[in-house]
Order: structure tokens, then sequence, then C-alpha cells
């Protein structure tokens, strides 16, 4: 089956000895593990060369495309010039890969999740596309330096556009190395999850990994997902139950295009305040400044007077609030019912489960360290990071051994093998959705007619002789019986019947032997 992404390795020309149109199964892919070569991709060929091209320069572009059309529309909508046209893009290129920026003399840390999310689903995707299965470690080395190096150059320039406009806004320069590690990591983590996502199981057994990690792996991206959108389902919760509230802060906007500022602003912050919600449900604080925020306790201060931010409760806490420890609870017991269906875990030795919520307890952490920062005059905004990561891990440990002995009773029981999540060579019979191509293996061997078997293993075959060598020794067997019954035949002159000898029809397949088994 054909695929439409862009493969570092691609089988371009047939076999020694074959014709054009010979044998298909032999129409594949090669990579280097064919051979065992783990050098062959040293030497680029233009093909390869166009696939880390794409890698390196399809995501940089496209997210630049997109922040220049943003930048410029909000310029033009407030009525200012497009002096700082270059400076704002750059400090847009900057924020989106979390880099701290001052304006002024105003620190600004805490930026929006969402620009850096879609910057780093591109990067994943991109990657995702271009990798193939059975790469070696040198091909996989090419893709992550293509991964980080158009991200990193877009920095420098970036960075060096920053420091020039610097004169004509109020925007200082970042810190280089700063730029450059948030850049770095954040690319790379972006690169790594899109290979990973295609050669799981490889890189299971090049790690020398028991079997069981697959599982806990999809696990806990399934967990990881639910988890966020617990988060922005109690999110939009509060703004409408705070409704009221959020129109006031409209009032200030002063015009349509302060609204409608507004609005972009509230969508590019909405992640974070959706991690800020999902750290309340596992029991631990929110902090903005000198506001504190949980679900045993809330403590009052200002907050910025923008949508997102109206939405947080007042205070002070409800008893009610408590039912909320059931989400993570329950989403806890599905990830060990998820772990007890694809993982051979048992009550005492539970190792995909854990490890699944170790995975999404460390996820969680990072993000949460991302999503957090400086606010200018405010202070720092983010969560209790140490208490949101062990809480996050107690509740889907606890919760998932549940799940798990569930599961053991009730869906899988024990002694049963169940099959493992996926396998990384799965899109070589499945398309890029995931699902069954009933024409995967299609390659013209059968037809409805007989008259069309294997005709394309034979292009050379012009005519019905075959010609059969065979070694062998005639052995002349005497059979008088059937010599007797003969003669008592022809003497029996009533038992003559009279008929007339067809010759049968000769075989429309002059190949017998290529029909079908």
């Amino acid at each position: 089956m054909s695929s439409s992404r862009n493969s570092l390795e691609r089988w371009t020309g047939g076999s020694d000895g074959a014709s054009e149109s010979g044998d298909r199964s032999t129409s594949r892919r090669r990579t280097p593990a064919d051979t065992g070569d783990d050098t062959a991709f040293l030497s680029l060929t233009p093909e390869r060369g166009r696939a880390l091209l794409l890698v390196a320069a399809r995501p940089a572009a496209l997210t630049l495309t997109a922040l220049t059309v943003l930048v410029l529309a909000a310029l033009l909508t407030a009525g200012s010039d497009l002096t700082g046209t270059a400076g704002a893009i750059a400090a847009s290129w900057l924020a989106a890969h979390q880099v701290p920026l001052v304006i002024g003399t105003t620190e600004l840390g805490l930026l929006p999740l969402l620009p850096t999310a879609l910057v780093l689903w591109l990067t994943w995707r991109e990657t995702a596309r271009a990798v193939e299965p059975g790469s070696s470690r040198i091909d996989l080395a090419w893709l992550l330096g293509a991964a980080v190096a158009g991200p990193l150059l877009v920095t420098a320039v970036c960075s060096a556009v920053a420091e020039d406009a610097s004169g004509a806004v109020a925007l200082q320069p970042p810190n280089p190395l700063s730029a450059f590690a948030r850049v770095f990591g954040l690319q790379l983590l972006a690169a790594a999850g899109g290979i990973a996502s295609r050669l799981c199981r490889q890189l299971v057994s090049r790690l020398a990994l028991p079997e069981w990690t697959i599982a806990a792996a999809y696990a806990a991206r399934r967990t990881l997902l639910r988890l966020l959108a617990a988060g922005l389902a109690v999110t939009v919760l509060s703004f409408l139950l705070h409704w009221s509230r959020i129109g006031e802060t409209y009032q200030a906007a002063g015009n349509a295009a302060g609204g409608f500022g507004l609005t972009l602003l509230s969508l590019a912050y909405l992640p974070n305040v959706a991690l800020g919600a999902l750290g309340v449900l596992v029991g631990a604080s929110a902090h903005l400044g000198e506001v504190s925020i949980g679900l045993f306790a809330v403590t009052g201060g200002p907050i910025p007077a923008v949508p997102v931010v109206a939405a947080l409760p007042a205070g002070p806490a409800q008893t009610w609030w408590l039912v909320l420890l059931l989400i993570p609870a329950a989403l806890g017991v599905l990830n060990g019912v998820d772990c007890g269906r694809t993982a051979p875990d048992q009550a005492k030795t539970p190792w995909a489960t854990l490890v699944s919520a170790a995975l999404v307890s460390m996820a969680l952490t990072l993000m949460g360290a991302v999503g957090g920062g400086a606010l200018g005059s405010f202070g720092r905004v983010g969560l209790d990071l140490p208490m949101f990561g062990l809480l996050s891990f107690a509740w889907l440990a606890l919760g998932g051994y549940a799940g798990l002995l569930f599961a053991r009773w009730f869906v899988v029981p024990v002694g049963t093998t169940p099959e493992f999540a996926a396998d990384d060579d799965a899109h070589s019979y499945f398309d890029d959705h995931g699902e069954y191509d009933e024409h995967a293996y299609d390659d013209g061997y059968y037809d409805e007619s007989e008259d069309d078997y294997y005709e394309d293993d034979y292009p050379d075959y012009d005519g019905p002789e075959l010609e059969v060598e065979m070694e062998g020794e005639l052995v002349e067997e005497e059979a008088p019986a059937v010599a007797a019954a003969a003669e008592s035949d022809l003497a029996a002159p009533e038992d003559i019947v009279d008929a007339e000898v067809v010759d049968p029809d000769p075989d429309p397949d002059p190949r017998p032997y290529f029909r079908s088994r």
C-alpha cells in the first residue's frame, strides 16, 4: 500500500533481475535495517534531503505565517502603525516557545499554552509522517536534528530582531541561553514523541524493556487526555456560573476591537486555566499572586481584568466541592481497567498500572511548570507543583489498582493473555486513520476470472506449449486381469452400444499448474 507521508526511506527501484512488471511482492520499502547497515543514511539522497528539509522548515514556516497574520490583524484593528511589526512577530515566536519576555519594566513569564501546544503538534505530526519502520539510530538522529535545527535557526533570527527592535518598541531582548534552551527542549520533546508514536514497539525492543510498557504508555496517553478534558469541563462550568462577572470585564474593553482582543487573549490562556482547574480537582492549590484557590480553602486578592480569569471562584470553599475529588478517582479506576485489558498485570504485579500513573503525573508536572510563571506586579501564577505531581500519582495509582482488580475479576480473568495495545508496524497495513485497509495487500494476484491468475508473475509467457524435462525409468507392469476382461467384452456382441467418441475441448487454460490452489 502506498503512503503519502514524507518518509526518510523509500524503495526506488526493482531488485536485481526483476523486470518492470515483475513480482510485486518485492516492491517494498527498504530500510537500513534490512541490510544491517547503520551508516546507509550518511549519504543523503535528494529524497532524503527533501524529507529532512520538510521536517525542519514546514512547522516553523506555518508557525511564522500564523503569527504574522495575527500580529498584523491586531495592529490594524487597534489602529496602530506598523513600526514595531517585526519586533512583535519575533516576540510572538519566542512567547510561543515559553521564552520569558520583558516589556518595558514588566516581566511576562506566564505565557499562553495554546500557541505552544499548536507549535509542538506541528513538529510532532511532521516527524511522525517522516519516520519509517525499521529506521536505524542514524536515521533517527538525522530526524531529531532536522526537527530541532529549523526552530533554532528561527529563534536566532528572532532574537536578533528583538534586540534590534528594542530601540523602537519597549521590548528587551531575551536571554539567548534561556531562549535556545527552551526552544531546543520543547522541539526535541515533540520530535521524540512523534518518533515514539510510530516506533513504539521497536524502541521498546531496542531498549530491552518489557512488553507491558507499550500498554502502559498507551494507557497513560488516554488517561492524560481524559484528565485534561475534565479540567476543561470544570473551567467551562465555572464560566457558566460566573457569566455576569465575565460580562463586566468586557465593559472595560471600550470597543469591538478591544473585545475581540480580550476574547483572543482568553482563548490563548484557556489551557492554562484548565490545567489550574485540574490541579484543584486532584487536591492541590492554584496560585495567582496573593490569590490561592483549592477545594479546602480560598484566599482572595487582586486579579487581572480579563474574562478567562474572572471565572475564578470568589470563595469561601464550599463543602460540595469535595465531590469533585471523585473525578480523578474515577479516571484512575478507568486507567487501571485499560491496563488490565491490555497488559498482563496481576494483583501482585501491577507494574503497567504504576508506570502509567507515573508517566501521567510526570507529564502533568511538566505541563504545570511550563504553564506557570511571573505576571508583572501580580507575582507568580501557577500550581503547587510538588503536591500536584504527588496527588496525581496517588489518585491514579490507587484508583488504577482498584480498576485493575475489577478488570481481572470481570473483564479479563487472571490466566488469559491480553493483546498489547499497538504495533509499530501497524501503519504498514493500516491506513493513516488507523482503519483497516482491505486493499493493503491487493497486488493484482487475484481476479474474478480464472484466466487471470498469476499473470503478473510470468510476463514473458507467450504460448500454450509447455516443455517439461523429467528423469525417470519406465517400468512395464503386467495386467492379465485387465486383458481378460477386455477379451470377454469383445466376445459379447449383445453388450455393444453404438456411440461416437468425441474429443473433449482443450483446457481453456494452457497452464494447469498455475491454477488456484
